[in-house]
């Protein structure tokens, strides 16, 4: 259960309900011709591919094998019956089971990826075409009014993290960090008219920086307000045995989706080093200076990933028992305060059975050790962007401007920003995000951050890109 506990939370949920209620108003433009073109093009290449895991050369072998286990009731597209073609019939290594009661071969993206059979990428395509079509192509167009707007809804009573929820259609769940997929959906959102712009205006890092908030971390606190300093590179230099200079851009990237972020939502060593090992090869990793990675990792005495077993003891020489060494320096001597911070609010629920958030709010719901360390960060940090997207409303109806707020995505807000009106945006979001949000709750410990990226005029969402004044 999550109930306002204060006047401000009452108040913050209030306004942000009616704020969020003129996003709905206001809508986002869809270039209908472009969705309508689109879904018609992917269902035709889904067709195609479709009927290639049946008829190509690269594809015959597995798709004899399934066909004669299931005969009629061959589905392509159920991954239970591929994962039994895969490790039950073919007999290929590097399976893993879900480890559910009735475990059944893993058969997602992050398991099938790496493996070297046509048959599989063919399979991996077509089922991210479907749901580019069923889930996002077509779930917007069912959506669109007849004058070409979605009308999508936020609510903010549905999610346990006190986070925003959206629906009808689902606009938070638009893909962001996959740029296949991102291009064939993001294009679908233009201006109200060719001469406004679509705009992204984002509050970086902001779960990172209330977590420093909450856990008044010195470390964390540094690598904040220092620009000289560099969690990510640093953590990437541990895990791979690096000098700092060695670090790449990819590497740096794999340590922060990979082990820093996980680490810090409560995943663990086990996890992050599958994932990242797991990188290496798909990304094809190098150091700075040209060396493969996992050469260098072998230079330095690692020549394997490890049991896949988390239950037994990590053997030396091994990049899992390497990681558990990693995870105790990035817990016990990088962050130790936010490490405390993490036992101290556990504790404090399970004798209390709530916890208590900075904005406002109570969370008394059955959580884990994770989901209680991780709720009044999560929570918080919406309500940055949510107090934001009131006062930038206000300030855009003070000085009547034609700009308008049309979706909240997590730490975002998408705007159609009127003609000649880039500039008074961007002043009247930074001073907002950067100043006023500062001055409104005193426990920011740290300064908070935002950009802007845009779209020329006229052109679409997936156009935009950042911009500096």
């Amino acid at each position: 259960m999550i109930t306002p506990i204060t006047t401000e939370g009452y108040k913050l949920f209030l306004e942000g309900q009616i704020a969020l209620a003129e996003v709905e108003h206001n809508g986002m433009c869809i270039d209908t011709v472009y969705l309508d073109n689109k879904i018609e093009e992917t269902d035709k290449r889904i067709r195609e591919l479709s009927a290639g895991l049946r008829k190509d050369k690269d594809c015959r072998q597995v798709f004899k094998a399934w066909k004669k286990k299931y005969g009629e009731k061959t589905n392509l597209g159920s991954r239970e019956q591929l994962g039994s073609i895969l490790f039950d019939v073919l007999k290929i290594e590097g399976g893993s089971s879900t480890g559910a009661a009735k475990a059944r071969w893993r058969t997602d993206k992050d398991a099938l990826e790496d493996m070297d059979l046509p048959f599989v990428h063919k399979f991996l395509e077509v089922e991210k075409l479907k749901k580019a079509n069923t889930t996002y192509l077509k779930g917007i167009r069912r959506e669109v009014d007849s004058k070409g707007f979605l009308h999508p809804s936020f609510n903010l009573n549905l999610v346990a993290t006190f986070r925003s929820s959206s629906s009808s259609p689902n606009t938070q769940n638009w893909p962001i960090r996959d740029p296949e997929m991102a291009a064939i959906i993001r294009p679908c959102m233009k201006p109200r008219h060719k001469d406004r712009q679509i705009g992204e205006k984002d509050l970086s890092g902001a779960e990172v920086r209330t977590a420093a908030c909450y856990c008044k971390d010195k470390a964390l606190i540094t690598y904040i307000c220092n620009k000289n300093t560099d969690m990510h590179r640093d953590t990437a230099a541990d895990a791979f045995i690096l000098k700092k200079k060695q670090v790449s851009k990819n590497i740096r990237y794999v340590a922060k989706n990979k082990c820093v972020f996980p680490m810090f939502y409560g995943s663990w060593y086990f996890d992050c080093a599958k994932n990242m090992w797991i990188s290496i090869d798909r990304m094809q990793l190098t150091t700075e200076d040209g060396i493969p990675l996992k050469k260098h990792l072998q230079s330095k005495g690692i020549t394997s990933l490890g049991d896949l077993n988390p239950n037994t003891e990590p053997v030396p020489g091994t990049f899992i028992h390497h990681m558990k060494k990693v995870e105790h320096t990035f817990w016990k001597v990088r962050f130790k305060q936010y490490d405390q911070w993490k036992w101290d609010i556990w504790n404090k629920y399970c004798e209390t059975g709530y916890i208590d958030t900075l904005t406002g709010f109570r969370c008394s719901a059955i959580m884990d050790r994770k989901q209680a360390t991780n709720y009044s960060i999560q929570g918080s940090a919406f309500h940055l962007i949510l107090w934001s997207l009131i006062k930038i409303q206000k300030q855009m109806k003070k000085y009547k401007m034609r700009t308008k707020i049309i979706g909240q995505i997590h730490d975002s807000l998408l705007v159609d920003i009127g003609k000649n009106e880039l500039r008074d945006f961007h002043e009247i979001s930074e001073k907002v995000m950067t100043q006023d949000l500062l001055k409104h709750w005193k426990w920011i410990c740290v300064p908070i951050e935002a950009e802007l990226e845009v779209a020329a005029a006229g052109k679409s969402w997936h156009e935009k890109h950042k911009i500096e004044f």
